[in-house]
Order: structure tokens, then C-alpha cells, then sequence
């Protein structure tokens, strides 16, 4: 896809972005990303590995809207805002001196260098850092910022050099000759750029999202009752170690029925056959007890609100 001399810079880097992903493949993986990492660091908090549970593509999307919600209206306004930003620039650029354009380039050109360093400043210095708990959004932040700003004033110089070279070409009669020999560097460091840009936003918005699905699972552990309560009668007895679940000795003679009761018990979440049950009541021993559904008798109770 090839942008209009007139569209505005972001719009050329939007279509420059275009040309390589497709943007129902970007949106896509997005969503399974996002949800994949949100829902790990939900079930990782009760000790459950999610790969266990069998979600497919599907169940992760379906899980992302929520913690996809904040930082995808953040990437919506900044965009807007730049959108907006870069069509004032270019009505002042359109009204300015050459040299107050080349002015606006050239900060935006250095400045955005100077963040760039300073992000991969913050990259490689990682083992001092890490153990800061803000520095997987700082870091990606910083390094997304400068990325954007060099790819911007970058992208302004090429379109500055090919108006002026459209202009001499236009003064001398002559018609425009493109040299061939693959991509400009220009062009190719903007796309490079973009893309570390894109990296780093990952990176942030995967930050967001598993503090997210830990905050999640914070909250509903804070109070279990709003999940599916659970009566579970099983052939040999569970030994739950928890005083929060109540055992009851079933009085029957055949040796293939259940012989234990249990109750005081939550449905987490169900996956590939097996239940996965946390005590109603958290605890700093607590545990979730995998159950198969083939030798267990399951209940699930009413909500304790009359009609």
C-alpha cells in the first residue's frame, strides 16, 4: 500500500504498518495475547498452571476484553491525540519558514533519539533494575516514546526532502525518476522503528494485563462466596487439611459408591474433565484440589437468596 503524498505522517507510518500486518491478524492476536497472559497470572495466584486446563484460542479471547479494556482506550485517545497533533503540525509547517519546519524536525529527530537511548539504557540495565516494581511498564514506555518521536521527525524528513525534490523536479520540466535498488534507509529505518514501538506497547499492555489478572484473582479471593458453591461426594477420603471444608462419613455399604462428603467448597474453574475446587474461605495454607469428574459425585448448590 502505497500512501498519499498528502496524508499526514501518521497516516503514512499507519499505512506503512498496514502493508505488512493485516489488521484482523494484529487485532486477533492482540486479543489471544492479552488474554493468555491475563488468564495465566489469574490462575497462577490460586497455583494453578493454565496450560492445564485445555483453553483453546477461543476461551483466551473471550477472557481479554476486560483486561485489554484500559490500555486499549489509552492507545485509542493517544491516538487520536497524534492524529490530531500531526494534522496542527502540518497547517503550521504548510504556514512556517523552511527553517522553522527543519527547526521542528530536528527536535523531534534528537529528542526522540535521547529517549531512545535512555529506554535502552533502562533494557540494559535490567539487573540493577528489575527488582523495581514498575519497571516493566517504565522501561517499554520510555523506549515505545523515543521510538515514536525519532520515527516521527525521521518520517517528516522524508516527506521534506521529497516535496523539495518534487519541487526542483516540477521547476525543471523534468518527470521524477525513482532509482531502483530495494527499500530507501529512510524508509526502512521509520519501519524499523514502528515496529520497536509496537514491541515495546506489547510489552507494556502484557504488563497491565497480568497485573490485572492478579488483581483479579486477589479480588475474588478476597471473597470466594461468589463462586459456584459445591457439595463433592467421593469414594476415599480428600485429607484437605483445611478447617474451612467440612468432611462428612457416608453410611453405605457398597463399596463402589462415595464415602465421603465434602462441603465448604468453590467451583475455580472446570478444564479438560477435571475440577479444580478452592475452600470458600481463603487462607494463607489454602489449596486447589483437582478433582476428576469420572469418580466423584458432584453438586452444585443454590444461591442462598430466596426468590
Amino acid at each position: 500500500m502505497t500512501p498519499s503524498p498528502d496524508a499526514g505522517t501518521v497516516g503514512r507510518v499507519g499505512a506503512l504498518l498496514g502493508s505488512i500486518v493485516a489488521p484482523a491478524t494484529l487485532v486477533t492476536g492482540i486479543l489471544f495475547y492479552f488474554g493468555y497472559v491475563s488468564t495465566r497470572a489469574y490462575f497462577l495466584y490460586f497455583g494453578v498452571d493454565v496450560d492445564v486446563l485445555g483453553f483453546g484460542t477461543q476461551d483466551y479471547v473471550m477472557r481479554s476484553p476486560q483486561p485489554l479494556l484500559v490500555p486499549m482506550l489509552l492507545v485509542l485517545v493517544v491516538g487520536a491525540l497524534l492524529v490530531l497533533g500531526d494534522a496542527a503540525v502540518r497547517r503550521r509547517a504548510a504556514r512556517a519558514s523552511s527553517p522553522v519546519v527543519g527547526h521542528m524536525v530536528r527536535v523531534a529527530v534528537v529528542g526522540g533519539s535521547v529517549v531512545l537511548v535512555v529506554g535502552l539504557g533502562l533494557m540494559l540495565a535490567y539487573p540493577a533494575l528489575g527488582g523495581w516494581a514498575l519497571f516493566p511498564l517504565v522501561a517499554p514506555l520510555v523506549l515505545a516514546a523515543g521510538a515514536a518521536l525519532l520515527a516521527y521527525g525521521l518520517s517528516w524528513a522524508r516527506h521534506r526532502a521529497e516535496a523539495t525534490h518534487r519541487a526542483e523536479v516540477t521547476g525543471h520540466g523534468h518527470e521524477a525518476t525513482q532509482t531502483a535498488g530495494g527499500p530507501e534507509p529512510g524508509r526502512a529505518a521509520v519501519l524499523l522503528l514502528v515496529l520497536t514501538v509496537l514491541a515495546a506497547v506489547f510489552w507494556a499492555t502484557a504488563t497491565v494485563a497480568q497485573w490485572s489478572g492478579t488483581d483479579r484473582a486477589k479480588a475474588r479471593a478476597a471473597d470466594l462466596s461468589t463462586l459456584p458453591a459445591v457439595v463433592l461426594d467421593t469414594p476415599q477420603r480428600m485429607f484437605t487439611g483445611d478447617d474451612t471444608i467440612a468432611e462428612t462419613r457416608l453410611e453405605n455399604g457398597d463399596p463402589g459408591e462415595p464415602a465421603y462428603r465434602y462441603r465448604g467448597l468453590r467451583l475455580l474453574v472446570e478444564g479438560a474433565g477435571v475440577l479444580f475446587l478452592v475452600p470458600e474461605v481463603w487462607t494463607e495454607h489454602g489449596s486447589t484440589f483437582a478433582v476428576p469428574m469420572d469418580d466423584v459425585r458432584v453438586r452444585f448448590r443454590f444461591v442462598n437468596d430466596p426468590p
